[in-house]
């Protein structure tokens, strides 16, 4: 799979550990940095991983900050984008399945690296269920308030 992954200097560090864990699975991976601890601003990689989703150069995307609050807020204000912060095995599958999260949220300074692992694992694993209504019923809800609320532009 396609992924694009990007974090802040709180996330950097995890971020690297990620990177290694998903090219070893032979993923390909666009790393959107940072590129090492100084000091950043989070918005900057949420959109540019946002932006990497929207160009169709990534089919899926991984932010991380120091407690994924911040990357999740930013990513969400992006059409198209459904991230969500998980810090649990179920969340990261069940997002996936049922609202077709496109966009893995992790807290570095919350979970650790095997944990961070199985994560990525269970949100790659997962697929939409879009063969039952209910959950394409209430997606096409969330895209409909969506198109109410942000101005028109290439969505994923």
């Amino acid at each position: 799979m396609k992924l694009a992954i990007a974090a802040d200097h709180a996330g950097y560090l995890l971020k690297e550990e990620v990177r290694g864990y998903l090219e070893r699975l032979g993923h390909e991976v666009i790393d959107l940095g940072a590129y090492n601890t100084d000091p950043s601003d989070y918005p900057d990689f949420a959109e540019a991983v946002g932006r990497a989703l929207h160009a169709g150069r990534a089919e899926r995307g991984i932010l991380i900050c120091g407690s994924g609050v911040g990357v999740c807020v930013a990513a969400n204000k992006m059409p198209g984008i459904r991230a969500c912060m998980c810090h649990d095995h179920y969340s990261a599958h069940q997002g996936v399945e049922h609202d077709n999260m496109n966009v893995l949220v992790l807290g570095a300074r919350i979970i650790g690296q095997e944990l961070a692992f199985d994560l990525v694992a269970a949100f790659l694993g997962a697929r939409f269920q879009s063969q039952e209504e209910r959950f394409v019923r209430r997606l096409n809800k969330v895209l409909a308030i969506e198109a109410r609320n942000m101005p028109e532009t290439a969505r994923p």
